[in-house]
């Protein structure tokens, strides 16, 4: 399904300011919230949609990618996509300043009833790689097998940071829940609300002695090997999310993720645009009036192509299917080769006298064709475009 543009369902323009931004997001919020809407589905979606947009939008990062690339941007919008109803409450209370850190509303069905504790929520961060490739990889995908230096569980303690089990009790304040629920007059009335325990900061437990390996942490930093997938198709500068392959949270939780950027390496022989390839090939004045066979470079070897008789510089052949394929799978480019004159820069006694006697010939005086001048008509559109 087409997703629908940020701008549009915010109702806001590409220049509008984080303020009028901020303010759109509010009204809609308001206009499809749950509690003024019970049991309206589509009312819920906008709501989500709406979350949605607003936490593109109100990101300097995100925003300036999605007016690039829109929903195309390479590595997408992280976390955008994946919103339940209860990271939009949240979100939903920092906007109206309903407080609390990462909880929900009571009163909003089923979302509030069970508020996740920090510890199913707590993340660890992610970790940004650089990879070389060149166009071989690039054409069919490469496999990548690196050391990484990571942050794991660490082994003695198994991640919790106490010394034993014994070591770890439940938080007296929140009585090992992780939360604490309060309630509050917002407009909608009275509203109970959930925030994370200020004691135990959300772990609902309390460690006694520490792990004497990992002083309390949970974590430990080694270095992991990591295979991944590369696929065919990537350019520079696009990154890939492997996801769990990043560092350990401390004392529990989910690993954050491997960002893989791409660097593109250069080819020495052909240049890359987009999905197709570019050769300029070299003929000689023999080559280029008597036509020949001559061999050029492609990403899986050597092909052969044939020079035609009276073939002129500047002349464009293109091997259909001999470039790279697209990242969404809908096709291969092509392999343009770029023919060039190539003209002595020295000539012996014997080759002048030769070369003088040529132009005494009506062939050899230059006399553009109308189709020549209008492919060089093409092509300087195609370059001035």
């Amino acid at each position: 399904m087409t997703k629908r543009d940020y701008y549009e369902i915010l109702g806001v323009s590409k220049s509008s300011t984080a303020d009028e931004i901020k303010k759109a997001y509010r009204q809609m919020a308001l206009k499809y919230h749950p509690d003024k809407n019970p049991g309206n589905k589509e009312a819920e979606e906008k709501f989500k949609e709406a979350a949605e947009a607003y936490d593109v939008l109100s990101n300097a990062d995100k925003k300036a990618r999605y007016d690039k690339f829109g929903h195309s941007a390479p590595g997408g919008f992280s976390g955008a996509t994946e919103f339940n109803m209860e990271d939009i409450f949240s979100q939903f209370g920092d906007i109206f300043g309903f407080g609390g850190g990462g909880g929900g509303f009571g009163r909003f069905g089923g979302f509030g009833g069970n508020v996740r504790r920090q510890e199913s929520m707590r993340r660890g961060s992610d970790i940004r790689i650089r990879v070389k490739v060149d166009l071989k990889d690039i054409a069919s995908g490469v496999e990548k097998k690196l050391k990484v230096p990571v942050l794991c569980k660490c082994q003695s303690c198994g991640g919790t940071g106490a010394k034993s089990p014994s070591s770890i009790s439940n938080c007296t304040v929140c009585n090992g829940s992780g939360h604490i629920t309060k309630m509050a007059n917002t407009i909608f009335g009275a509203m109970q609300s959930t925030t994370i325990c200020p004691q135990c900061h959300g772990e609902g437990k309390k460690i006694t002695e520490l792990c004497t390996a990992c002083h309390g942490e949970g974590t430990a930093k080694r270095e992991e090997n990591i295979a991944f997938r590369i696929p065919p198709g990537v350019s520079d500068g696009m990154q890939l999310n492997i996801s769990g392959k990043g560092n350990a949270a401390r004392r529990g939780g989910i690993n954050g993720d491997l960002l893989v950027v791409i660097n593109e390496e250069k080819d020495e022989e052909l240049i890359r645009d987009e999905n197709d390839l570019i050769y300029s090939l070299y003929i000689s004045i023999p080559q280029a009036a008597l036509g020949a066979s001559v061999e050029v470079p492609t990403v899986s070897g050597k092909a052969k192509i044939r020079i035609e008789p009276g073939t002129q510089s500047g002349k464009v052949l293109r091997l259909k299917g001999k470039g790279l394929p697209d990242i969404n799978g809908y096709g291969m480019g092509d392999l343009l080769v770029y023919i060039s004159l190539w003209t002595p820069q020295k000539l012996t006694k014997e080759e002048e006298r030769m070369m003088e006697s040529f132009t005494k010939s009506e062939n050899f005086v230059p006399n553009p064709s109308k189709q020549d001048k209008n492919f060089f008509e093409r092509l300087r559109n195609m370059f001035q475009s």
